[in-house]
């Protein structure tokens, strides 16, 4: 019968770098590098801003908590692990400062156009 490939082009061709073990994982770690570099250090650079943000928060910020509530800070002491939200007029809460999602702006109290 006919072979489809004949021997002497079958050693022909070596294949090249692909053709060994360490050759075919290069595209999965090409993948991986890409991977790191596109989505998990630009989101590990905006956690580290963040994180920096609710360390600095003070008095007058305006915050966002991980339930929705949107108040403004009234006491917050550096290093503490709750701070005092005002959510209404004359309404305080007591939140942990590692509920905190957002800082909207700060000194929200002193432009406060309501």
């Amino acid at each position: 019968m006919f072979p489809l490939i004949t021997p002497a082009y079958a050693q022909a061709a070596d294949g090249g770098i692909l053709a060994s073990p360490v050759g075919q994982f290069l595209p999965f770690v090409l993948i991986l590098v890409a991977f790191y570099f596109v989505l998990i250090r630009p989101q590990q650079q905006e956690q580290k801003k963040l994180k920096g943000l609710i360390a600095a928060v003070k008095k007058g910020d305006r915050v966002l908590t991980a339930g929705g509530i949107i108040g403004v800070v009234q006491k917050a002491r550096e290093g503490a692990a709750e701070i005092e939200v005002e959510i209404a007029p004359n309404v305080r809460v007591a939140v942990m400062r590692d509920t905190l999602t957002n800082v909207l702006n700060a000194n929200a109290a002193g432009n406060d156009s309501k």
